[in-house]
């Protein structure tokens, strides 16, 4: 991925304007679409099947973030997809239903600098050079997605259900991030004195903040290496890790202090 320069982008639909008085009418119709999806099966059943569900997904991504939830149509997805009008309620009965889906996977693609943290029982690379990875794929992502990210966002200030996702993702990620500290510091890297719940919501709040403030608003402008360079650093000196500790793999945990797996699924 070529992302030098990297430039930040400020992103259409932040501020709601005129549009504030459509989204009462949106959030009743995201709710409906919501309880319609529950009390239905649908979707694909073969592996074509599951591709073609994808490349809606991919298609609405996109125009969601081109044109709004509220004006996106459903025939500009379909053909952005390759397909008929009426091949797109094969797989969702509304744009909404398709949204909230669209919702999900771009705050599961965000989940890559948790995913780089999350330890396992063998041995791996030096906490540095996973901090540095999954930041840089953090910022990257981010910048990618920046504009549906907004949407998302925008969408969540009335309507319940992306709401929840946001939420549930949130809290999630919270949960693996305050694991991996614990795991750190089992492993004597980071210090014992932290509170891992408080170090993840701290940690998760400033390179999410610091992603808006330099991604999506434009406010301050940074090289993607020195960004990455930087947080890395601040990440390192937050959970207390000694010079030694920040450039060797990490050992693998002793049976008696391995945590019970949690369910990561969702």
């Amino acid at each position: 991925m070529d992302v030098s320069p990297f430039k930040a982008r400020r992103s259409p639909g932040v501020e709601l304007g005129s549009r504030e008085a459509d989204l009462g009418e949106e959030g009743e119709k995201l709710s409906a679409a919501a309880a319609a999806g529950a009390a239905r099966t649908t979707g694909p059943r073969t592996p074509k099947g599951v591709q073609t569900r994808a490349r809606l997904v991919d298609a609405a991504m996109q125009v969601f973030a081109e044109n709004s939830l509220l004006d996106a149509r459903i025939s500009d997805i379909a053909q952005r997809a390759g397909l008929s009008y009426g091949a797109f309620y094969h797989y969702f009965e509304s744009k909404e239903e398709l949204f909230r889906e669209v919702a999900t996977t771009a705050v599961e693609r965000l989940g890559a600098l948790v995913n780089n943290l999350i330890l396992d029982d063998s041995p791996s690379a030096p906490l540095a050079e996973r901090l540095r990875v999954g930041i840089r794929s953090h910022f990257e992502t981010y910048s990618d997605e920046v504009r549906i990210l907004a949407e998302i966002e925008r969408v969540a200030r009335y309507d319940d259900d992306i709401n929840a996702i946001r939420i549930e993702h949130y809290e999630q990620y919270h949960a693996q991030m305050a694991d991996s500290v614990r795991q750190l510091q089992r492993r004597g890297v980071a210090d014992p004195a932290l509170d891992p719940a408080i170090a993840a919501d701290a940690l998760g709040a400033m390179i999410w903040r610091f992603s808006e403030l330099w991604l999506s608003f434009g406010f301050v402008k940074y090289e993607l290496d020195d960004a990455v360079e930087q947080m890395t650093r601040i990440f390192l000196n937050a959970l207390g890790a000694r010079q030694e500790d920040r450039r060797r793999r990490l050992r693998p945990l002793a049976a008696s202090d391995r945590p019970g797996r949690r369910d990561r699924s969702g």
